[in-house]
């Protein structure tokens, strides 16, 4: 089946065409994206009005440029999905409009695709990986550990109870005036970084839960930060080492809780997924190296450009619920927030909007 997947959730306006043998191998024929790092740089984040004139003003050009590469017309495609939340609403109005219109007029199934669910089905796309597996998904607005049992079956593990990983590492690089996007920012200066200079708390270590907390380790570093004036680019290097090495502890921590929960309740994973855009952070990819490796579980990371967010992995989950029959109508809802687990809980402690996607 060929399945095209637009994806408008948040700052990158993407379009791709995948195509699924019904063996369950893949072939991505087309993978389309336009970040719109640019266009929020100057605020320091994303701003939201902002990132839905972009989709309107990109998108169509963007579905036009990929099925042109994919060498598929319209009425060739299975379906049509498209990434209906959790986001930034204005943005998921215009994809999962665009993808209507589309099955609309050509007759096509549409797939409201969750895009925690296109992570999570991700390494499906990249490798014959079967089911169970134990899925670690970090990004700037998401930070979960998660059990994927089956397509449309997942059972959340863990999650933050405050800030988001990537949205940490973002906030941290600002207070410490590093340009925007703050991740890979926060890393590059952590390696001419002294970690032991300054002493970060590791949030949540050594609870029996999964769940994560970054809102006081990123407090600690805005405090440490304020006693120096002025920041020179060495502090600054180390401010960013410590966080960066309080981040890796207490997530290797919270991992191994996770695993050891998934095993409790599941059985042995075939193995330990790491998906979104911190997943690129190479530090962070050592410590779940060391994570899966003391569990003796394989540790899968699809490629850093399927990692963030893409079209290839919302056109992969419509194509993967498609094969098992699961398709919606017109009326499918745009949605700011969607669990991807239907029966998890918000955890003690739960404040941030954004960790609830």
């Amino acid at each position: 089946m060929l399945v095209l997947g637009i994806e408008t959730t948040c700052d990158e306006t993407a379009a791709a065409v995948v195509e699924r043998q019904a063996d369950g191998s893949a072939r991505i024929l087309s993978n389309v994206v336009r970040s719109q790092t640019g266009e929020h740089a100057p605020y320091g984040g994303v701003v939201p009005e902002i990132a839905a004139r972009a989709h309107v003003d990109l998108l169509d050009g963007i579905v036009a440029r990929a099925m042109k590469e994919s060498g598929v017309d319209f009425p060739q495609l299975s379906g049509v999905a498209a990434a209906a939340g959790p986001g930034l609403i204005g943005g998921v109005i215009v994809g999962l409009t665009t993808a209507k219109a589309i099955a609309l007029v050509h007759r096509t199934p549409l797939i409201a695709v969750n895009h925690l669910e296109a992570h999570a089905l991700t390494p499906r796309l990249t490798g014959r990986l079967e089911f169970p597996y134990c899925l670690f998904l970090a990004s700037g607005g998401h930070t979960q550990i998660v059990a994927v049992l089956g397509v449309g079956n997942y059972v959340r593990l863990g999650t933050t109870v405050d800030d988001a990983m990537g949205e940490a590492f973002d906030k941290v690089a600002k207070m410490l005036g590093l340009p925007y996007p703050g991740g890979p920012q926060v890393e590059r200066a952590a390696t001419s970084g002294d970690a032991t200079r300054f002493t970060f708390p590791r949030p949540m270590l050594g609870r029996p839960d999964a769940n994560f907390s970054l809102s006081g380790l990123k407090t600690a570093v805005r405090n440490e930060a304020g006693r120096i004036d002025p920041l020179q680019p060495q502090d600054i290097s180390d401010l960013c080492a410590g966080f960066q090495a309080a981040v890796l502890e207490a997530t290797a921590d919270r991992l191994s809780v996770g695993l050891k929960l998934f095993q409790e309740r599941f059985g042995t994973p075939r193995a330990l997924v790491a998906a979104g855009g911190v997943a690129a952070n190479q530090a962070i990819r050592g410590a779940l190296e060391d994570v899966a490796a003391r569990a003796r579980t394989p540790l899968i990371i699809p490629p850093p450009d399927l990692c963030t967010d893409n079209g290839a992995m919302i056109a992969w989950a419509g194509a993967e619920r498609l094969a098992v029959g699961l398709t919606d109508t017109l009326e499918a809802p745009p949605r700011a927030r969607w669990l991807l687990d239907a029966e998890a809980q918000a955890p003690a402690g739960f404040a941030n909007s954004r960790a609830g996607f």
